[in-house]
């Protein structure tokens, strides 16, 4: 039986914040795929190594985590005053289909450095020292982020002194600015779908909790630590190991998601697991992170924890880290109470590999909240470059 070769796509393997992903130029990918549909799907399913009932991705490129299963399209914009389109694809580990339904908040900041990498930023835009800032157009939510990358002798600076809880080597600091993240773009709602800073959440089966439920850089449902039994100081292991308490958190998840219009079934739900998030609050408290480093309840304002397609996130989702910063700025919310209440412009928060600073800012209007920007650190370095191989009878 002769079976087809493998076919070659130009790729770059790089590190965001506290994932990585497989980048693409739009002009690179088959033409099968360059539209949305089964073919570009496929591609992406093959290039990470899913559906894999093994969990572990080994023929592919993925990690077998929700930090490490993704895959990103750039292209120039085609909005006026953007850089760059960026398209961003969560792919399922064991599941067949991927998720366009949101963004990644960390594998932002490396589609800005990807933009001056793959040469789809103006040059002239480019300083031979000094910052670019890449307007980047995010075409899954419909938003604007914007990159300020540092460059030296032309080219993306990518090694320094900037470390990030969660990532192992320290690397150059690249800050993102998340315009008007109040709502999702993708479904027109406004920051606060029910119209609440909390609500009463009934959870089929699992029991009624106080919930702030919010769209600001991704749909998010908030929930206290001490209403469903934990502390806020837990590490991935204590929920990942434990079956009952992952599937509690998806009950809640997807009355989270019907509650705010998201879904219109529960059934709809496994189709749509990258959002909401499910994310736990509570006080500031002394814990150990997991790389052993000792945090400090004085250190930081309040404790989150956050789930990512069915698991615990090892640190946190920057578009999380968005919801968290825009919740905790607009007093009453269940993330603000967390931190003292209050009017605050940034919080630090502690999660499972220690800390993180976000800044939002937050303003009323006609009885409305509505957030102008959300301001984080993170940084980017490519892995590899060159081509991904995948066998050619799946486009």
């Amino acid at each position: 039986m002769a079976h087809l070769p493998q076919i070659r796509i130009p790729a770059t393997y790089i590190r965001g914040g506290t994932s990585k992903g497989v980048f693409f130029r739009l002009q690179d990918l088959p033409a099968s795929c360059q539209q949305p549909g089964a073919a570009r799907d496929a591609l992406f399913m093959r290039v990470i190594g899913s559906p894999d009932p093994y969990s572990a991705h080994i023929d592919g490129m993925g990690g077998a985590t929700s930090s490490t299963s993704k895959c990103v399209i750039l292209s120039k914009s085609t909005q006026p005053g953007h850089d760059v389109d960026y398209l961003y694809g969560q792919v399922a580990i064991d599941k067949a289909f991927v998720d366009w339904s949101g963004n990644c908040g960390n594998l932002s900041t490396a589609a800005g450095a990807f933009a001056l990498h793959a040469g789809l930023v103006d040059p002239a835009r480019i300083p031979d020292n000094g910052v670019c800032v890449v307007r980047i157009w995010q075409a899954n939510i419909q938003k604007t982020i914007i990159a300020h990358v540092p460059v030296t002798n032309g080219q993306v600076q990518e090694t320094g002194d900037f470390e990030l809880d969660g990532v192992t080597f320290p690397a150059a600091e690249i800050v993102l600015e998340f315009m008007d993240p109040s709502d999702d773009g993708d479904e027109g709602g406004s920051m606060f779908p029910t119209g609440n800073l909390v609500d009463e959440l009934d959870v089929p089966g699992i029991g009624t909790f106080k919930a702030t439920m919010i769209s600001a850089g991704i749909p998010t449902v908030f929930v206290n630590a001490a209403d469903i039994g934990y502390t806020g100081t837990e590490l991935r292991e204590a929920i990942n190991s434990d079956p009952a308490a992952l599937a509690r958190f998806e009950a809640i998840r997807v009355a989270g998601a019907l509650k705010m219009g998201l879904i219109k079934s529960a059934e709809e739900a496994a189709t749509r697991q990258h959002t909401p998030k499910i994310a736990f609050v509570a006080p500031p408290a002394d814990y150990t992170a997991s790389s052993s480093k000792q945090i400090k309840a004085t250190d930081i304002d309040l404790l989150v924890r956050a789930l990512s397609m069915g698991k615990l996130h090892h640190a946190m989702m920057g578009t999380c880290a968005v919801a968290i910063g825009t919740a905790a700025a607009i007093p009453g919310t269940l993330v603000n109470l967390a931190a003292g209440g209050g009017e605050r412009c940034a919080v630090r928060f502690g999660h499972p590999s220690g800390t993180l600073r976000v800044g939002a800012e937050a303003v009323q209007e006609n009885g409305q909240w509505k957030v102008t920007k959300a301001i984080m650190s993170r940084s980017a370095r490519i892995l590899m470059e060159g081509w991904v191989r995948v066998p050619g009878d799946i486009l």
